[in-house]
């Protein structure tokens, strides 16, 4: 496993996965680093979602498909559909602009919201979102095969299945 070191980017936007920051503190000669930093880059599931607050703020809901670098047992792709919201204005008129399965990067913050009454919460994990741009999928530069990948080994995941149970008639 390597290191965590501000040199380390991301193999799609190059963007650092670990920024020197005034957050890294030295206790007993120890580093801690907390973060609570979020880069995904996804497909859009659907059409966005906004909410009035009590407020008067608008909240912005989505979620963004992104695929596993492995594959199931049986080949499939396997993809997270990770839930994401925004405050911000800004933000969600880019959201709003974009189509259901256009590819999107979004950067944010893990959160944890418990909603309902005392007896009965609610625990929700969603990314709040703090910036979100379209990416064109044509730039996007081609994953580095991991050891024992080979592309090959990807195209049984792109061919649809046939699914029996479904042909039967009953």
């Amino acid at each position: 496993m390597q290191p965590l070191s501000p040199e380390r980017r991301s193999s799609r936007s190059d963007l650092p996965l670990i920024v020197k920051s005034d957050l890294h503190q030295s206790i007993d000669g120890r580093t801690i680093v907390d973060r609570n930093e979020v880069l995904l880059v996804g497909r859009l599931s659907a059409v966005v979602e906004e909410h009035p607050m009590p407020s008067g703020d608008t909240v912005t809901k989505w979620r963004i498909i992104v695929r596993r670098r492995r594959a199931d047992r049986r080949g499939g792709t396997v993809t997270d559909s990770v839930p994401c919201v925004t405050f911000d204005r800004e933000t969600a008129a880019v959201l709003r602009s974009l189509k259901p399965r256009d590819y999107i990067e979004v950067t944010g913050a893990f959160r944890c919201r418990v909603f309902g009454p005392a007896g009965a919460k609610i625990w929700r994990y969603e990314v709040e979102v703090s910036t979100a741009k379209p990416v064109d999928v044509a730039v996007l530069p081609e994953p580095e095969p991991e050891d024992g990948d080979h592309p090959a080994a990807a195209v049984p995941a792109l061919v649809p299945r046939q699914v029996s149970y479904l042909a039967q008639v009953g």
